[in-house]
């Protein structure tokens, strides 16, 4: 049985594998509302005052788990049953105050919310705006703010506590990064699952034998430890997926693509991270027209490269992404990708399945170069670009800014919009290392990086341009099952 990093993701996991149970089994309709009392036997609550709230926010998880609303376009939403812990946003004043001559507190203030009471700083919470200014301000460090994880954690700076108490997501700053599904100790706000969409297709594949292909993110490298790639690989065929390729691939293509823009255009910004664009459509309109890369990204490449061989084939994007959710379903994707879903979902599948990934014989994987496969990481979109140009022979010099983080690429843009950034090529990504620190992963540690790596040298040999090899007859995965 895996380890999880979170009780958070662990309960996360039991409601994805649940739900997809019943619906493998075609038991969803009459076992659903079954799910909370299987997952909360009771009888004792054990996180919150009573099982019968714990059961009550197992079943709003159910509820995303199928998809959510469907009538509402957000990917993220908040759980405002589980979203009753976390102390109010505010500024407060600690016992390191000393009530000082100077009182840079008060004079920092904007709103007048401070005043010295009794020789100490006081803070009057009905004009406080809690802007902060207060705490660079104190020499002392007395003066504190106090925000909840997941407004600390956001970067678009989108979510803010509701009349209510409770966190509520401006959607129209909201890039659909999917930190604040990982920043969040209560995990109170969740994405919406296509889990279910997923085995409809599956068993459609079955029934009418269209072929379903599963496209996995080069930052899978390491995510199903101790198991192989080899064995993700021949777990996916197992569950039904008929064809399995990277999206490094596609990333390959992008990096042939996107170097060929960026010698036209003299200055680029990256379009492989869709919560990047998206923070840049938000924020910077004037830029995101003129500055960011109109080739699609990777996942949308790969797809439309499967449909021109298999018009009628059935894509599936696998990865550590929330906002790839978003993208698949914007016109921009072209059809090129019917479904996407997560590293925690696909877990949540194989166990669903009882497919124990680490009994089964590997499968190869070897699509792309390491250059495509760098995509995972901060730096490697640049990296292949500047390759994609080289094996060209092109003489155009690429000075390129790794952005690791929306901080990072709030002030490059901003540089870019005032003229003074000393570089031509941008690489945005929202999550800071890239998508092996993505929101979805199974594991979030500085070790992705290195699994990866390790990914990259087994493709050392192979070139942007390369094209991929043929796929070898398909051969039937030995069914096993989870003792």
């Amino acid at each position: 049985m895996r380890q999880f990093e979170t009780k958070v993701q662990e309960l996360k996991h039991s409601v994805l594998r649940e739900t997809a149970r019943l619906a493998w089994e075609d038991k969803l309709t009459t076992g659903v509302l079954d799910i909370p009392e299987k997952i909360i036997p009771g009888p004792e609550p054990s996180t919150r005052c009573c099982i019968y709230k714990e059961r009550a926010i197992i079943g709003s998880r159910t509820k995303l788990a199928m998809g959510g609303d469907h009538s509402n376009p957000n990917i993220v939403e908040v759980l405002n049953i589980a979203c009753d812990e976390c102390p109010v946003t505010e500024i407060s004043v600690g016992p390191a105050c000393r009530g000082c001559l100077a009182t840079r507190c008060v004079h920092a203030c904007p709103k007048d919310a401070i005043t010295i009471v009794d020789h100490k700083a006081t803070v009057d919470h009905s004009k406080c705006i809690v802007c902060g200014r207060c705490v660079e301000a104190c020499p002392y460090g007395a003066i504190e703010k106090h925000q909840r994880p997941c407004e600390r954690g956001c970067p678009a700076q989108a979510i803010s506590m509701g009349d209510d108490k409770k966190a509520s997501i401006d959607f129209g700053k909201c890039i659909t990064c999917g930190i604040c599904t990982y920043q969040c100790p209560f995990g109170a706000i969740m994405d919406k699952s296509n889990i279910l969409k997923v085995i409809d297709m599956l068993k459609a594949g079955k029934k009418w034998g269209f072929v379903n292909y599963a496209v996995l993110a080069p930052a899978v490298a390491g995510q199903f430890a101790p198991a192989q790639l080899g064995q993700v690989v021949a777990g996916l065929k197992l569950l039904g997926f008929d064809k399995v390729s990277e999206v490094a691939y596609g990333a390959d293509l992008v990096a042939a693509t996107e170097s060929e823009e960026l010698v036209e255009k003299g200055m680029l910004a990256s379009s492989c991270c869709p919560a990047f664009v998206s923070y840049v459509e938000k924020n910077f309109p004037d830029l995101a027209e003129t500055l960011v890369s109109k080739t699609p990204s990777p996942m949308v490449m790969l797809g439309r490269h499967i449909k021109e061989t298999e018009p009628e084939a059935k894509v599936v994007f696998v990865g550590p992404c929330v906002a790839k959710k978003r993208e698949f379903k914007l016109g921009k994707t072209m059809a090129a990708i019917d479904c996407v879903i997560t590293f925690e979902e696909l877990s949540a599948l194989f166990d669903a399945r009882d497919i124990d990934i680490e009994s089964l014989p590997c499968e190869e994987l070897e699509d792309a170069s390491g250059y495509g496969r760098g995509f995972a990481a901060s730096g490697g979109v640049a990296g292949a670009v500047i390759q994609a140009l080289k094996e060209k022979g092109s003489d155009f010099e690429v000075k390129a800014v790794k952005c690791s983080g929306i901080a990072e690429c709030k002030a490059a843009l901003l540089k870019a919009k005032a003229g003074v950034l000393d570089a031509n090529f941008i690489e945005g990504m929202a999550c800071v290392g890239g998508c092996i620190q993505g929101p979805s992963n199974l594991i979030r540690a500085p070790k992705n990086k290195q699994e990866l790596d390790k990914h990259i040298k087994e493709a050392a040999k192979k070139e942007v341009h390369d094209e991929p090899p043929k796929p070898a007859k398909e051969q039937k995965t030995p069914a096993k099952s989870r003792k």
